[in-house]
């Protein structure tokens, strides 16, 4: 006769996903935070065993028998699961024998957030440091063409005979107007590389309140700007206008993004600035750090582009440049920082996060 499980009641109130195996290797009890992680209801995981659950779980259902044979105390290690048609697991799994017979091991899984919040920001690093390169030499490729091009269309213009010069001046001016366009975007592109890096004391709440006037000047009805500051962040050594130009690029793509709650009424921004602590950044360990938040109540961005929102010339509006964001993630990164976005419809918060001294 099994011994029946005792109650189990406050293992709901852990995060971490907690599985009881039976010496057949079969689910026994599951947590909620396992229903969650592995998105399933106990009453489906009941009826598996370990072995079933991933596809690469050999190394799991060794250490299980491992378990049985109290070869180990514990066991504790980084594994990635997969699983079918879902994304793979990276969890910290610790596997811990039971005194029982009927139910003599326990699975603990608990999803490695960090590690996969550090191989997020390498791969926005990596990307954004190709970026900067692919800008900088197509910039250069274009510009260089970009002022002959505008010169042979001045000297053809004037070499226009006078009885055609106003029907053909037309077109001369088109090419001219256009390599002009050309060459402003060149220089939108160049930016961050032409510029110095000027370091004085900054206070983010300034910088937060000028973009603010901007944007509020642009967009003074129907828009709503709220201010959630922590007012005992310090100063920090950067480039004030830097940070100005990041912070409202990435506002003023939010209050272009709001256009039909502005319309309606109902459009708002939030700036929040908070200090988070013992914060990695770009494998770098602070233990403080600005945690500056910009948050809207928009249609969100589609779920197409949102891996590429900071890939240069992508842009989620008809008609806009797709530079701002990229522009914004360059001036971020000059400041040993990270910007991240989490979007849904009806909220886009875009954080950025600078170490403080």
């Amino acid at each position: 006769m099994k011994t029946p499980l005792p109650s189990l009641d406050g293992l709901d109130l852990l995060a971490s996903a907690v599985i009881i195996l039976d010496a057949n290797g079969g689910i026994v009890y599951a947590n909620a935070a396992a229903e969650n992680l592995l998105e399933s209801s106990f009453k489906v995981l009941s009826q598996q065993k370990l072995s079933e659950l991933f596809l690469n779980g050999k190394e799991l259902t060794a250490l299980f028998y491992q378990a049985i044979e109290h070869q180990f105390a514990d066991k504790r290690l980084d594994l990635v699961l997969e699983r079918a048609n879902r994304e793979p697991l990276q969890v910290h799994t610790i596997v811990t024998p039971l005194d029982s017979s009927d139910w003599p091991v326990l699975l603990e899984l608990r999803e490695n957030v960090q590690q996969l919040k550090l191989d997020r920001e390498e791969r926005m690093f990596d990307q954004s440091q190709a970026n900067k390169e692919l800008i900088r030499n197509l910039a250069h490729e274009i510009k260089n063409p970009l002022g002959g091009i505008r010169g042979a269309a001045q000297l053809l213009e004037l070499e226009l005979p006078e009885r055609h010069l106003k029907e053909l001046r037309e077109y001369t001016q088109v090419i001219i107007k256009e390599a002009d366009r050309l060459q402003t975007l060149v220089d939108r592109l160049l930016a961050p590389h032409r510029h110095p890096h000027i370091v004085g004391d900054v206070n983010i709440h300034e910088v937060c309140e000028r973009v603010r006037s901007l944007v509020m000047a642009e967009f003074p009805q129907g828009l709503t700007i709220k201010r959630d500051y922590d007012l005992s962040i310090p100063e920090f050594r950067g480039d004030k206008e830097q940070l100005i130009q990041a912070v409202l690029n990435i506002v003023h793509n939010a209050a272009q993004a709001l256009a039909d709650r502005i319309r309606a009424g109902d459009g708002e921004l939030i700036l929040r600035t908070r200090v988070s602590r013992q914060v990695t950044l770009s494998k770098v360990r602070y233990r403080l750090a600005l945690d500056l938040h910009i948050i809207d109540n928009g249609p969100g961005i589609p779920p197409d582009i949102q891996e590429r929102i900071f890939y240069p010339l992508v842009s989620g509006r008809e008609g806009g440049s797709g530079l701002g964001l990229t522009l914004a993630q360059t001036f971020v990164h000059q400041h040993m920082g990270v910007i991240e976005c989490e979007s849904r419809p009806g909220c886009t918060d875009f954080r950025i996060l600078i170490p403080l001294p």
